[in-house]
């Protein structure tokens, strides 16, 4: 069998809670992001973006999680050097739906933790019942067609090694009635 590059990467990918302070640089970040907006894009409408957050940023989402809560800033935005938003934006189109709009920037997420596993970096998709509020998407500037998806936490792999649980695809594959 001939060697499956892509497949390996999907059978080895795990999500690091805990990454040291190691990140990928603005211009390595780039170069990725130009990758992973190779997925699939229904008319090339591109309705996502991302947003960068480093050194403070962090500590002013942390401040706005913690005003959604109704609480004193949050800390869990310190626990990676890198934040990268994932914001959906959507397009006016008949022919794409928002539903498919919205895929298409979790794609791209997910595509990008791909590549920032391959580059050597730990990488965790983060949600949560805040990302959908008011304020938190007033600290990321978003507009009346945006939505954020969530961050992706990303750092340095520590030394420690997790192993994934592995999957039956027969248990999750069938055929229509």
């Amino acid at each position: 069998m001939p060697a499956q590059p892509v497949r390996d990467a999907m059978l080895a990918r795990r999500s690091w809670s805990k990454v040291s302070d190691d990140a990928p640089t603005h211009e390595e970040l780039t170069a990725l992001v130009a990758a992973a907006a190779g997925v699939a894009d229904h008319a090339a409408l591109r309705p996502w973006r991302l947003i960068e957050l480093r050194g403070d940023d962090r500590v002013r989402l942390g401040e706005a999680l913690g005003r959604a809560a109704g609480d004193g800033p949050s800390s869990k935005p310190l626990r990676a050097p890198l934040l990268i938003a994932i914001v959906v934006s959507r397009k006016a189109s008949r022919k794409v739906p928002d539903w498919e709009q919205d895929a298409v920037a979790a794609g791209v997420a997910h595509a990008l933790s791909l590549l920032l596993d391959e580059a050597g970096y730990g990488v965790m998709w983060r949600t949560g019942a805040l990302v959908r509020e008011p304020e938190v998407a007033r600290a990321h500037g978003l507009t009346e067609n945006e939505d954020l998806l969530g961050w992706l936490y990303v750092g340095g792999r520590p030394d420690a090694t997790g192993v994934r649980r592995p999957v039956d695809g027969e248990t999750l594959i069938g055929r229509m009635p």
